[in-house]
């Protein structure tokens, strides 16, 4: 799943997209092994103020459009934590993932129920959601642990310890670390310089059941995942 924010203020500034840029971001994810498209136009880096919802829907809607007009068979995922927005998008643009990063309300339950959409479920390291809330079953859900998150470093890597605790579920579970604080902040890095880091985590996270990697590099991920198969699949 490839990373793509029409934002001026994500926390990695080489994931910030102009609106006229979207569909050369978009080409080249797709040639780099993307099968995800993730598109976002509200931070939610940590200590951000998020803008208002008229303001993310400005953004995010040509996005969208640009993407479906030049490359209609992409798979689209849509970063938001509003339900309207949601239900906006889904509407104009479907069929898309709905990728939510709040861990949900009644109304984005509804919104994806109605929609039959998948569903990133961000779970911020209470991996006891699934069983609290049985009637969410129904939902197309994708398990993501919720990396950056959780409220601390110690609890990241806690969480990354017990990924293999989600296979349980039978979800596809989704693992977003690229270039987060949890690997530059104990390695005194930044996140321009913490790519390595982010590829060594990401392998570990696939060796423990990642099914999808988010990322802000596809290229290198892409390369790393074809090792994986090549010592799984022989």
């Amino acid at each position: 799943m490839a990373i793509g924010n029409v934002t001026p203020d994500s926390f990695y500034a080489a994931s910030r997209l102009r609106t006229e840029g979207v569909v050369a971001w978009a080409r080249e994810a797709l040639d780099d092994g993307a099968d995800i498209l993730d598109i976002g136009a509200c931070s939610t880096r940590p200590g951000s103020t998020p803008v208002d919802e008229e303001t993310e829907w400005d953004r995010l809607a040509p996005a969208l459009e640009s993407i479906r007009q030049a490359l209609p068979e992409a798979r689209l995922s849509v970063d938001t934590f509003r339900a309207t927005i949601a239900r906006k998008a889904l509407e104009s643009f479907g069929p898309l993932i709905i990728n939510d990063i709040s861990g949900g309300d009644e109304a984005m339950f509804e919104v994806v129920r109605t929609y039959h959409a998948p569903y990133i479920w961000t779970l911020r390291g209470d991996y006891t959601l699934p069983e609290k809330r049985p009637e969410l079953a129904e939902l197309d859900l994708i398990l993501d642990p919720g990396f950056g998150f959780i409220g601390s470093t110690a609890g990241d890597y806690d969480a990354m310890r017990r990924l293999e605790e989600l296979k349980a579920y039978g979800r596809p579970i989704l693992v977003g670390v690229s270039r987060k604080s949890m690997l530059w902040r104990p390695l005194g890095l930044t996140p321009e310089s913490c790519l390595t880091a982010t590829q060594a985590l990401q392998l570990y996270a696939l060796e423990h059941g990642a099914n999808i990697l988010r990322t802000h590099d596809v290229k290198e991920t892409k390369q790393i995942t074809k090792l994986f198969e090549l010592i799984v699949n022989g």
